[in-house]
């Protein structure tokens, strides 16, 4: 048995290494930046108009976290919605999920997003692989969502209502999206690359009414056709009426359905947009969860509840300006799609982009970048890794002088991504690390303008958001890994799931670990200056020896061999107590996994981390799974490798590469 004192020293040792390199200090912003940021200026206001004071953000943060009311109210009053009626309170009484927001008032998404209409920028800039920078402006978005609107009402659409676009990233996409919500009809969407079973198990939830699609999409350099894919979402859900395609070919529907182009749709006149003011809690649109098991959850979010989110964290955490031209690489089938609209909210210029961020290589979107003089450019960590390993040099190859802000989101973004970006791109960024979800549509932790940027720590919670780190007696802890919680509602929470009236799905993902509390998935630790820094999802947790770490920090260390390129680990208890923890690789053509390469990759694993957190076996695959939204499946792998059945596993509708996880089964351990 190891002596206790080794134990100790292996876990000091551990923390000294990890925390030096999460503790540097990579921006600190200008004096003038943190004065005519957002943030300072909403300060500014509930100063003189509600009498508050804060010195800093942190105390603004407790204030807004623990007066929940009277903070929604101030977002409420400092943006001025535009609503018919009033509400007596903020927040109803009733826990989390049920809790109802500015009951007796009706408004309009849509509505929103048109008042900030402007001669003086564009609505839209949109890129694509096959197509030069085109502008779009909002003289021409009004005309062709009112055209669109009268469509839809002319085949009867109303409030209530589901339309259904299968679409890749672009403007007409944004127009249907806005035609849509502006009557109150509920919109969702997959982007043209998921294939069909996955298309069929969301949008058969919703029943849709009106199918809007592409009949065939460009992406690497290749055109893929869709036509086959509209014909089988037809069959499936007969209760689609109307097909609309961004064709000049109407697709064939049978008797009593109809069938038109988006060159008919927009050749229709329509006098004047109008806006349906809806309830604060009706639906606006329904997103979906990977549904690793299972149908995916069929999350359901307000008009009101995303309307304030959206224009709480795009104005004060990504610091989103009027005539700014903000742009997230994102698809209509990830939630950034939805959130990159709020840009327009914030009276922002929104830029989409159309196609592989890869294609023709690496330095496309920093072209783009350069060409549409973006300001706020938004991405997934993946990607920035993927530009680390493959040496690029944005700032050296283009002129990115415009560039104020970087997102990250979609995974944890390690140490050497921040400082990549800042060696790279350029030394006075501000990197805005930021993590949510599809859940809220937003984020619970991100951005702030007035903070500085530590190496792999995301700034701060959000304003509305009380996220706290629980232990396992379920204390509230600081500077400790722990489960990440929200103990509070927030607005933007889904109003419920589609076909779950009893809130039962809805009680079973967020609710069962802690009654009441918001439990996210994500284990994570706030640090003494109120950082946060993410490990991975807390079911995924690697416990060795009572020192557990997050699976992100594995594949952080296995990322230094040049060889390997990708991996996925899992840590499985088996029948007699005792521990297995498999490293899977995927190797690059030019490397070999035998045995100096496995001790290379132990070594990179060692010298990082602990020596109980070495795998036990480090096995080659040719692929690793990753859902739609581009997430490993570790928690899948792991029960697969439990001996569970793969059809109870994982719902293949929900992988990008379903066939990955046949490989897995032949890895099945004894003493299960």
């Amino acid at each position: 048995m190891r002596k206790s004192g080794t134990l100790k020293s292996e876990i000091t040792l551990f923390w000294t290494v990890n925390l030096k390199t999460m503790s540097e200090l990579l921006w600190q912003p200008p004096q003038h930046v943190v004065d005519q940021s957002n943030l300072a200026t909403y300060m500014q206001w509930l100063k003189t108009y509600k009498g508050l004071s804060f010195p800093d953000y942190q105390s603004l943060w407790e204030w807004s976290t623990s007066e929940t009311e009277a903070f929604w109210r101030s977002i409420w009053d400092y943006f001025d919605i535009m609503a018919d009626g009033t509400a007596s309170s903020a927040a109803s009484k009733e826990p989390m999920p049920r809790t109802k927001w500015f009951e007796g008032t009706r408004l309009n998404y849509a509505e929103h997003i048109f008042r900030r209409a402007t001669d003086a920028s564009p609505a839209i800039l949109f890129g694509a692989e096959s197509s030069e920078l085109q502008t779009i402006t909002w003289k021409e978005l009004r005309s062709n969502t009112a055209s669109l609107q009268k469509v839809l009402k002319n085949h009867d659409i109303r409030e209530g209502d589901t339309v259904a676009a299968y679409l890749p990233c672009i403007p007409e996409a944004s127009v249907a999206l806005l035609a849509t919500t502006s009557i109150g009809a509920i919109w969702t969407s997959c982007s043209p690359d998921f294939g069909t079973r996955a298309v069929i198990d969301r949008f058969s939830q919703l029943k849709p009414r009106v199918l809007i699609a592409v009949d065939s999409y460009q992406y690497n350099g290749k055109v893929f056709g869709k036509r086959e894919v509209i014909s089988d979402l037809l069959k499936e859900i007969p209760e689609i009426e109307l097909v609309i395609t961004i064709s000049d070919e109407r697709v064939e529907v049978s008797e009593g359905k109809n069938a038109l182009t988006w060159r008919e749709v927009t050749a229709t006149v329509s006098d004047k947009l109008t806006f349906n003011r809806v309830p604060f809690s009706h639906p606006l649109w329904v997103l979906y969860s990977s549904g690793t098991t299972g149908l995916p959850k069929a999350i359901t979010h307000s008009h009101g509840g995303i309307l304030l989110e959206q224009l709480k964290y795009g104005t004060f955490h990504n610091d989103f300006k009027p005539g700014e031209h903000c742009f997230w690489y994102t698809t209509t089938g990830w939630m950034m799609w939805n959130y990159i609209h709020g840009a327009l909210l914030a009276g922002g210029v929104m830029v989409l982009y159309d196609g592989s961020p890869t294609y023709p290589n690496l330095n496309v979107l920093w072209k783009f970048c350069a060409d549409a003089g973006i300001h706020h450019f938004g991405t997934s960590a993946g990607f920035i890794l993927a530009n680390m390993r493959a040496n690029i040099t944005p700032a050296k190859d283009y002129d990115l002088s415009a560039l104020r802000s970087i997102g990250s989101t979609g995974s944890t973004l390690p140490p050497e991504g921040f400082r990549w970006i800042y060696e790279n791109v350029g030394n006075e960024i501000w990197l805005a690390s930021m993590s949510g979800g599809t859940d809220v549509c937003s984020a619970f932790v991100g951005g702030n303008p007035m903070l500085p940027v530590y190496s792999g720590e995301i700034q701060c919670r959000a304003l509305g958001c009380r996220l706290e780190a629980w232990n396992e007696s379920g204390d509230s802890v600081i500077d400790e890994e722990g489960e990440m919680v929200i103990t509070r509602p927030m607005p933007s929470m889904p109003v419920f799931f589609w076909n779950d009236a009893d809130f039962k799905r809805y009680e079973e993902s967020y609710f069962e670990m802690f009654p009441g509390i918001w439990r996210h998935g994500d284990w994570i630790r706030i640090t003494k200056r109120n950082g946060i820094i993410i490990y991975g999802r807390s079911d995924a947790t690697l416990n060795r020896g009572g020192i557990r770490i997050g699976t992100s920090e594995i594949y952080r260390a296995v990322d230094q061999v040049e060889e390997v390129k990708d991996s996925l680990i899992v840590c499985i208890e088996k029948a007699d107590g005792s521990f297995w923890m498999p490293l899977f690789v995927v190797m690059k053509e030019a490397g070999t996994l035998d045995g100096d390469m496995r001790r290379r990759i132990s070594n990179a694993i060692r010298q990082a981390y602990t020596p109980r957190h070495v795998p036990d076996e480090i096995i080659e695959v040719h692929d690793i799974p990753y859902t739609i939204s581009g997430k490993k499946t570790e928690t899948p792998v792991k029960k697969l490798l439990m001996g569970r059945s793969p059809e109870k596993v994982v719902n293949p509708g929900s992988l990008r590469n379903p066939e990955s996880l046949e490989q897995f089964k032949n890895f099945i351990p004894e003493g299960i």
